[in-house]
């Protein structure tokens, strides 16, 4: 009898033990669900706040492991031929043309980064025939004056490391953004000439060392030939000119160094680039 008794006593002792774990359990199961109610509650006026991280650095536009092959090139002619601006300037015969072929290595070490190297030629060819200006409007005895026969002719060879980031704007990464920082180096020499029976001739050595800042754009036409659209924004520069006389003799010197931050029209550079051995099928 007494073993019976306390077998009961042993079993109404388990079953409260039982339900007062119970009772916990589901008080803190409520407690957390309150909590949620209330936090989400809390963020319902700031829906923002769901939506501000899309993920953009995970959709990839370029893979790790490719080798980029590249070439930017422009070629612009500019010309006035008898032509009158204002008032001041009359019988116009000017030509300048421009050419620029710039190809270039990458590899990309990490998705959606890259870094590279760009070789660079540049030439510029132009020459003023004629130019009447007529100040008379502005002081007496000025009315007739012409200049003329002037040439110019530039030739560089540039060198640059190059490093860029690229964030893919949809998922397929077929459209995407290039932030591009470039230390370029670059050398060449500038020729000046004047007269046309008495030549005379000028020059100058050109050397400028430049750390650019070139966002952009780029989209692929094709699964693994991609176009690219850069333009420059400036950054730091230096810049050594000197000037030298028909004898060969430093004729003048200018250094400048700064830190430039603006659009430059002028650096704007469409390319083509061709993805080499690319994950992307």
């Amino acid at each position: 009898m007494k073993k019976f008794i306390l077998f009961v006593a042993a079993a109404l002792v388990s079953v409260v033990t039982l339900q007062a774990q119970e009772v916990a359990v589901k008080s803190k199961l409520s407690t957390n669900s309150y909590a949620k109610e209330s936090s989400v509650e809390n963020t319902k006026f700031l829906p923002m706040r769901q939506r501000v991280d899309r993920h953009i650095d995970k959709n990839k536009f370029v893979y790790k492991g490719e080798f980029m092959l590249g070439l930017t090139a422009s070629y612009g002619k500019l010309g006035f031929d008898n032509s009158d601006i204002l008032l001041l300037f009359n019988g116009i015969d000017v030509g300048l043309r421009s050419t620029t072929l710039r190809p270039f290595f990458a590899y990309a070490y990490n998705d959606n980064r890259s870094v590279g190297l760009r070789f660079g030629y540049s030439f510029i060819d132009g020459n003023l025939s004629n130019i009447d200006v007529n100040l008379g409007l502005i002081a007496e005895g000025m009315e007739n004056m012409s200049v003329g026969d002037l040439g110019l002719r530039n030739e560089s060879f540039s060198y640059s490391l190059f490093h860029r980031n690229y964030f893919g704007l949809d998922r397929r990464g077929i459209v995407g953004v290039i932030f591009e920082t470039e230390l370029l180096i670059k050398d060449g020499t500038t020729k000046y000439s004047s007269g046309s029976e008495d030549l005379s001739e000028t020059f100058s050595r050109n050397f400028a060392a430049q750390l650019n800042v070139n966002p952009g754009v780029g989209i692929y036409v094709f699964p693994q030939v991609c176009v690219t659209a850069t333009v420059g924004i400036g950054g730091l520069n230096y810049n050594n000119i000197r000037q030298y006389n028909d004898a060969g003799e430093v004729a003048g010197r200018r250094d400048h160094s700064g830190l430039d931050f603006k659009v430059n029209i002028a650096n704007i550079q469409i390319g083509l680039v061709a993805h080499l051995w690319s994950n992307k099928k």
